[in-house]
């Protein structure tokens, strides 16, 4: 089991940026794969950000490619979005996940442990 918390959300203005945070108790965070999703007003959850166990591979879809950056701390049990250019189509609930599936995990239904969310609103 891992618990998952995470920090960071707020209010931003167009082309600033923002890093959230999620920080892992329980098993330690390197037994899983992490994601960022987001979830605006009356529409899907959707993958942002994803990262394998060991940090080596990360994917993006191109929504927010170039923009955002995931990044994790092992020894930390920690991992990051890092959020630049924002727009506002970024305005949503962030949800950091977890997941026990090796290698890079992309499919929503793999993750089976979630954080609480953040507000992330980005003003235009």
């Amino acid at each position: 089991q891992v618990q998952l918390v995470e920090s960071g959300g707020g209010l931003v203005q167009a082309g600033g940026s923002l890093r959230l945070t999620c920080a892992a108790s329980g098993r330690t965070s390197s037994n899983y794969a992490m994601g960022w999703f987001r979830q605006a007003p009356g529409k899907e959850r959707v993958l942002v950000a994803t990262i394998t166990r060991s940090g080596s591979i990360t994917f993006y879809p191109d929504s927010v490619k170039g923009r955002f950056t995931i990044s994790r701390d092992n020894a930390k049990n920690t991992v990051y979005l890092q959020m630049n250019s924002l727009k506002p189509e970024d305005t949503a609930v962030y949800y950091c996940a977890a997941s026990p599936s090796t290698g890079l995990v992309r499919d929503i239904r793999l993750y089976a442990y979630w954080a609480q969310g953040t507000q992330v609103t980005v003003s235009s």
